[in-house]
Formats: structure tokens, C-alpha cells, sequence
């Protein structure tokens, strides 16, 4: 008897967009209907990003991708969960209903060809590098009978049904806490909020000169995140001028360090819009879909050395 193998036949090869260029194109719509995500008042009253099941809270930059996945879709609910996670528990993403995106953590490690077995090589290198992960928005999700629709209503109902928010003046008082204690110094007075390379100096208006106390600490968190560029810290390029791309990159950093930060603080991050920002924004990522996820892991990395005792707190 004869057989035969025949040739597994080839995948065909993907050809829409990656990832990172769908979730680029989601914040570019954004920004060119005017909108900045990451710009919005404290909603601690609904707590922050978190999985619907666990009520783990996720941390780093993906709260900030996961307020692009919710304004880029609707949606006002925090909760969310991966198609895997719901289909196990009977639900499933309604007809129509499109995924945020997650950045996920991956350790690599490249070791030294020329190490002999077993030996601990000083050449070997070890980085990060993150994969983007589709989540689903609790409010796109829908159950396959009544019995999982109840359990869901009943699951949103327990998630959202049990935040505790402090006080303002508490958060406020930590905040300005936190930012003080930072090693550059926030000089006031004057009609100017801006850093200084040049001097390494923080320049802020007084606080009575804000419309909040909590838009004079996000204002100041923003400042804060653009000297940790300076060549002593995280040395990122400082030096362009107004309009140009390294300057709408390092404008887009402090953005979301800022978001990061007053996140972390438990503070809203409304600022002064300026709508130049945005499309400079637009131009950048247009030319670089990863440029967001590069200056992502900037702004996490900026936020983490102002604040460090506030990570692991921090969703």
C-alpha cells in the first residue's frame, strides 16, 4: 500500500493592518475630531481600568490605551476582559463590538554566542519588548442565554458597586507631596509654566493663578515629566523647536507621563489645550505607527522615577 504526504498547505499571509497601526489609527481619529484621551477629570468614583473578573487594575501605559479604546468606542465603562476570559464564563463581544488594545509585557534575553555551557556570560543582554493584546470593553459584552446575561449584569453591578473615592483635599495634599519631594524644584511665579534645560528648572505660576488646585498639581506633574528628559536622568532629545517632530514627540511623553503620573496620585489630568499639539501628533504617528508605543514606554519610564513608591499601587 502506497500513501502519500501531502504539503500542509502555506497560510495566507496577512496583509491588513498591525496592530500597532490599528490602535495608531484609533487615536488618530481622535485627535483629528479634537479630542485628547488623555485629558479628563478624576473619575475615581468608578476606580480605574481593571479586568471585570479578577479586579486586577492594569498598570503602566494601558490605562491610557484603554481610555483610547473607550472614547474611540463609547464606552464609559473601566472593565474589561479578553474574548477567552468571557467565553469561558458564557459571554461573548456583541456583533459589531471592536477590541482595545493592551500592551503585554515579554522579557527577552539574547544570550552570548561565543559562552560555553553553563557559563554566566557579561555580553548576554536582556530588554523588554511589548506585545499588544485585544481586550473587550464589559459594556460589547452579551451572554449566550439569561442565565449568563444575569451573571454578567450581576458581575458589572458588584465591580462598579464598591469604590471607595478619598476625600479631594487628601489626594490633592498627596500629590503636591509627591511633586515636591521630586529632585527638581518648581520655582513660582511668573505668567509661564515650562521647564528650563538649561537651568534644569521647573517655572509655574502660582497656584491661585489656576482655575483648580488640581489643574495647578497636573500642570506641575506635566512639567515635572519633561525634566526627567534632562542628559542626567533619562537623557531624551530636548533641543527641538517648536513644530518640529522630535518636539511633538517629547510634547506626546509629557502628555502621557503626566496621565500616568496623575493617575498614580490620584489626581484628574486636565490641562490648557492646545491644539497644535494635536496635529503635530498626528503627523508623527502618520510617519511612525510605533511612535505611540515608543513614547509609551518614555512616559512610563518618566513617571516611574518621579513617583516610584506609588507603582505598584498604580493601575
Amino acid at each position: 500500500m502506497t500513501t502519500t504526504k501531502t504539503k500542509p498547505r502555506a497560510r495566507k499571509a496577512y496583509d491588513g493592518p498591525s496592530p500597532e497601526e490599528k490602535l495608531a489609527a484609533d487615536l488618530i481619529a481622535l485627535l483629528e475630531q479634537g479630542v485628547n484621551p488623555w485629558r479628563r477629570p478624576w473619575v475615581g468614583h468608578q476606580g480605574e481600568h481593571r479586568n471585570l473578573l479578577t479586579g486586577h487594575q492594569y498598570r503602566g501605559g494601558n490605562p491610557l490605551l484603554l481610555e483610547v479604546g473607550n472614547l474611540s468606542r463609547g464606552n464609559t465603562l473601566p472593565l474589561w476582559m479578553g474574548a477567552g476570559q468571557a467565553k469561558a464564563n458564557g459571554w461573548h463581544p456583541a456583533k459589531g463590538s471592536k477590541a482595545a488594545r493592551i500592551a503585554q509585557p515579554r522579557p527577552v534575553t539574547i544570550e552570548d554566542d561565543n559562552a560555553q555551557p553553563g557559563e554566566v556570560s557579561s555580553k548576554a543582554r536582556s530588554f523588554t519588548v511589548y506585545k499588544l493584546v485585544p481586550v473587550f470593553n464589559a459594556a460589547d459584552l452579551v451572554g449566550i442565554d439569561e442565565d449568563s446575561t444575569a451573571a454578567l449584569a450581576r458581575r458589572i453591578d458588584e465591580a462598579t458597586g464598591n469604590i471607595e473615592d478619598r476625600p479631594e483635599h487628601e489626594r490633592l495634599a498627596h500629590a503636591e507631596d509627591v511633586l515636591q519631594a521630586w529632585e527638581v524644584k518648581a520655582q513660582l511665579g511668573g505668567a509661564l509654566a515650562c521647564y528650563s534645560v538649561a537651568q534644569d528648572r521647573i517655572s509655574l505660576p502660582e497656584p491661585r493663578a489656576f482655575d483648580s488646585r488640581e489643574h495647578f498639581a497636573a500642570t506641575w506633574a506635566h512639567e515635572a515629566v519633561h525634566s526627567t528628559g534632562h542628559e542626567t536622568r533619562l537623557k531624551r532629545c530636548m533641543a527641538g523647536q517648536f513644530g518640529s517632530p522630535s518636539y511633538a514627540r517629547e510634547e506626546l511623553i509629557a502628555e502621557m507621563g503626566s496621565a500616568i503620573l496623575c493617575g498614580r496620585l490620584g489626581i484628574g489630568s486636565e490641562l490648557q489645550e492646545h491644539a497644535s499639539y494635536l496635529g503635530n501628533w498626528i503627523e508623527v504617528l502618520k510617519e511612525d505607527p510605533r511612535a505611540l508605543l515608543k513614547a509609551l514606554g518614555a512616559a512610563k519610564k518618566a513617571a516611574d522615577l518621579i513617583a516610584p513608591e506609588a507603582i505598584e499601587a498604580a493601575a
